[in-house]
């Protein structure tokens, strides 16, 4: 029997479910109603429209056979009927019907339904700060906002940039303005540190240090007051330590789920907003289905609530979605949280949980860090890539992986491969041993995932104990007061210049010679090894526990980690 089935919403999940239940049933109705005039567009995509990487707004709106997504691509070749510029104001679960509204003539009709999709997405969160009314303010949230903001710099009206919020968003458009357009950009940011919650500090400070190469300031652990004008246009911004120029202001201080409209028809809600859902993604109405930014979800790593909006989730979830109006039973199991981000030549990509959002979620967690090439170490090209592994401590449990690169392809290829498992509970010894494709132009033979797992698993043996380069930072600071002896463990060459700098503080004896130069080495004080990633001084602990010394410290990572975190040596 045919059905009709309405959807709230024509960004992402909405077009997505509405189509994949269209085609499994094409004798029933699907009516989509979208309250702006703008549908099914590639919202992730805004920061490379503003950046001119994509060079026509219109390119975010059209499939890969070059259609534009209107209205009427979606009538006439998906059999979907959407109603623009009409909003939903009100859902009579009695008597199965949306209240809705035309946001230009008002006028206000009922639509009813057999089965209802919410997929409201999600609205960035506003600051309530003086000012976020003046022109040159923007939340960047759909195409209109990215044409807005690029017309301005294209006019030559913006010299200065100010970024709030040192999330995805803001990283991405912190790019954006520098490196196509040559704008001064500042990023202001009230932790400390950029995708805070996401990845470790040394992560975060390695990609935080490669922006600042390429132009961006940020000001960390400062809150923004007040943004303020002249004429109605945004001229400065005011934080709790100082006045930034701006002649353009980019809020980007997350997003709030749109779940008013089902928390006032009485369906479940989260406190903090966000609709539950269980595994089919169907509400606690069984004709009510939700997904993508406006719901909540299960994290498979915590067993606890998660709140993902990502694009690529939310067209996952229409599918599901779309199969089980159908009559399907297509299931979500929730997500592990997979992220990647751009910034500039380089990229931060990642997986499950961070050291510290592990250890908030009640894991007695403990983290490893490894550098190492992406590719066999002969192959003329080849790229170092940072990757760090979380880990449960009680039971080897993989809890995350994130990482940092310049290659980002080879990156997000060592993530996907891990999240494709972490929801099955994966152990350091799983990865240690897991299979991965293998040439030289692609990896190396002991692959870094591999590598990274053994570093983990004689970390957790207590046979490697280092420190990443954050806590190189710190006994380098003290070392005028600490008794630490920093010993270089690579060839003179190496550590020569070292040597010149920091007289009587760096030491060097290579690892080959450790045995033959032991009396250079004192055994009453706390031995700091270091090398260039990492693989030499893990020998020479080796090698000096063997001796018997009792306080010996490698950094993981080495002088490439040190350098990448922006330690001055």
């Amino acid at each position: 029997m045919s059905q009709h089935i309405v959807v709230i919403g024509g960004v992402a999940l909405g077009p997505k479910a509405a189509c994949r239940f269209k085609r499994l049933e094409p004798a029933s109705r699907v009516t989509m109603i979208e309250q702006t005039d703008m549908i099914s567009y590639g919202g992730c995509g805004i920061p490379y429209y503003v950046s001119g990487d994509v060079s026509d707004a219109t390119e975010l709106s059209t499939t890969s056979f070059h259609m534009v997504r209107d209205p009427k691509f979606f009538k006439e070749v998906k059999g979907v009927d959407v109603k623009v510029l009409t909003k939903a104001t009100r859902i009579d679960r009695e008597k199965k019907c949306v209240e809705v509204e035309n946001v230009k003539t008002g006028e206000k009709d009922c639509i009813g339904y057999d089965k209802l999709v919410i997929a409201t997405g999600a609205s960035p969160r506003k600051l309530g700060l003086p000012g976020e009314e003046l022109e040159g303010v923007n939340y960047v949230c759909n195409p209109g906002d990215a044409t807005r903001i690029r017309e301005s710099i294209s006019k030559g009206e913006v010299s200065n940039a100010v970024i709030i919020g040192a999330g995805f968003i803001g990283l991405e458009m912190a790019e954006a303005f520098a490196d196509m357009w040559g704008i001064e950009t500042s990023v202001v940011e009230i932790t400390d540190q950029i995708l805070p919650r996401l990845v470790s500090p040394a992560l975060a400070t390695m990609g935080q240090k490669h922006m600042e190469e390429n132009g961006v300031v940020f000001y960390f652990g400062e809150t923004v007051k007040a943004i303020e004008g002249e004429n109605g246009r945004v001229t400065r911004v005011v934080t709790s330590a100082r006045t930034l120029d701006a002649d353009a202001v980019i809020i980007s201080a997350g997003v709030v789920p749109n779940s008013d409209l089902a928390k006032e028809a009485g369906l479940a809600v989260h406190e903090r907003g966000g609709v539950y859902v269980d595994e089919l993604m169907r509400t606690n109405d069984p004709d009510i289905y939700a997904g993508g930014d406006c719901c909540i979800i299960k994290n498979m790593i915590t067993g606890g609530d998660a709140f993902l909006p990502l694009g690529s989730m939310a067209n996952r979830q229409g599918r599901i979605i779309g199969t089980n109006l159908a009559g399907g039973n297509a299931r979500s199991d929730g997500v592990v949280g997979s992220f990647v981000v751009k910034l500039f030549e380089s990229s931060i990509a990642g997986t499950g949980l961070s050291l510290g959002a592990a250890k908030a979620a009640g894991f007695d967690a403990m983290s490893v860090l490894l550098i190492q090439l992406d590719r066999a170490h002969f192959y003329p090209t080849k790229e170092l890539m940072t990757l760090e592994m979380v880990v449960d401590k009680s039971n080897r449990r993989v809890l995350g992986v994130q990482g940092f690169g310049s290659s980002g392809d080879a990156l997000v290829g060592r993530i996907n491969a891990v999240a494709a498992i972490l929801k099955s509970a994966p152990t350091v010894d799983d990865i240690s041993n897991m299979e991965l494709a293998y040439s030289p132009p692609f990896a190396a033979a002991m692959d870094i995932l591999n590598s990274l797992a053994n570093l983990a698993d004689n970390a957790l043996a207590g046979i490697n104990r280092g420190v990443g380069p954050d806590g190189f930072k710190e006994l380098w600071e003290k070392r005028d007061q600490e008794t630490c002896f920093f010993l270089d463990c690579r060839e003179n060459a190496d550590a020569a210049p070292y040597m010149e700098r920091n007289p009587e503080i760096w030491h060097n004896v290579p690892q080959g010679e450790i045995y033959d130069r032991l009396d250079e080495i004192p055994e009453d004080r706390p031995i700091v090894l270091i090398c260039n990633t990492g693989a030499r001084s893990y020998e020479a602990q080796i090698m000096l526990d063997a001796k018997g010394y009792k306080d010996v410290t490698n950094i993981q990572g080495g002088m490439a980690a040190i350098k990448k975190f922006g330690v001055d040596l």
